[in-house]
């Protein structure tokens, strides 16, 4: 059964791939406190600065959300349109010109279970966006039954984020195992957050992907670092983004560094063309593929 749910999500994966119009990109963390939402909502602010149409599909519950990032409440969620409850446009948060954020915590604990009117109503919502976009960055949550978000299921790229602490480094390296045994996924980008130098970052990043290889787990690729700055500090006790309140500083120049890579990752320029191809495969993957729960 095991090689049966390893070779359907990989065979969906290729026959519903994702498109070269649109990028999109899932954050993953093996542990809390490495800072990846707000790495995901530095990296956003930084596409939006960039010309692109950005949208963040935010994970998590109220006040450990992208929206607290830049000092918003989120009243809704991605559910309240699946239920035909309101409309999209009335859930999206706008925190900045070319960048919206959509709360989906209670809508991605769902996702398996929609009926097929939901899915539908979910793929019209989401097909039907105002603006194309460009970008979707997926801040995931650690807390799926399955072991994985269904959005980086999808996606045809998953960051995995970690600090330089070595507790952060065996469980991201951890979480990757088991991703790569249960769902198929053989490739990684790796960003390493909260490091005093470019030099401690490459040697974190080389160590876990020459294990990663050895014991042929997976292909990891690195992603870039971001510098422990006390301007990142300040600024998320500020609710702004470190490009908004400190472009100056080191942070910001690595979350714009990143940013301009990211639109040049290699696989992004597969399969579809665009949010409705992604909606589709997202909703093949979480509909169909049910491993067995991760285990450590």
């Amino acid at each position: 059964m095991a090689d049966f749910r390893v070779d359907q999500a990989a065979g969906l994966r290729r026959m519903l791939g994702c498109g070269q119009h649109l990028q999109v990109v899932t954050f993953v963390a093996g542990c809390e406190g490495v800072g990846r939402s707000v790495a995901v909502a530095n990296l956003g602010a930084a596409l939006a600065r960039l010309g692109k149409e950005v949208l963040i599909i935010d994970e998590h519950a109220a006040r450990d959300d992208i929206a607290a990032s830049f000092g918003l409440t989120p009243r809704y969620d991605l559910l309240n349109v699946v239920q035909r409850e309101i409309a999209l446009p009335h859930v999206l948060l706008q925190p900045m010109q070319g960048l919206c954020i959509l709360p989906a915590a209670r809508a991605v604990k769902k996702l398996g279970r929609l009926s097929l009117p939901q899915q539908q109503t979910l793929l019209d919502a989401m097909s039907g966006l105002e603006r194309p976009l460009d970008v979707i960055l997926v801040d995931a949550s650690m807390a799926h039954p399955g072991g994985f978000s269904p959005f980086g299921l999808a996606s045809r790229e998953a960051v995995v984020v970690l600090s330089g602490s070595s507790a952060s480094i065996t469980e991201a390296y951890s979480l990757i195992k088991k991703i790569s045994q249960a769902f198929a996924r053989r490739h990684f980008r790796i960003l390493v957050n909260k490091v005093r130098s470019q030099a401690d970052a490459r040697s974190i990043f080389d160590n876990i992907a020459q294990v990663a290889a050895q014991r042929n787990i997976a292909q990891l690729d690195y992603a870039g670092a971001i510098p422990l700055d006390e301007a990142l500090r300040q600024s998320f006790q500020l609710a702004r983004p470190v490009l908004i309140q400190a472009p100056d500083s080191s942070a910001a120049a690595a979350f714009r560094d990143i940013a301009g890579e990211l639109l040049y990752w290699q696989g992004n320029d597969e399969g579809g063309r665009g949010v409705e191809q992604f909606i589709q495969q997202l909703l093949h993957l979480s509909q169909r593929i049910t491993p067995n729960a991760l285990r450590a």
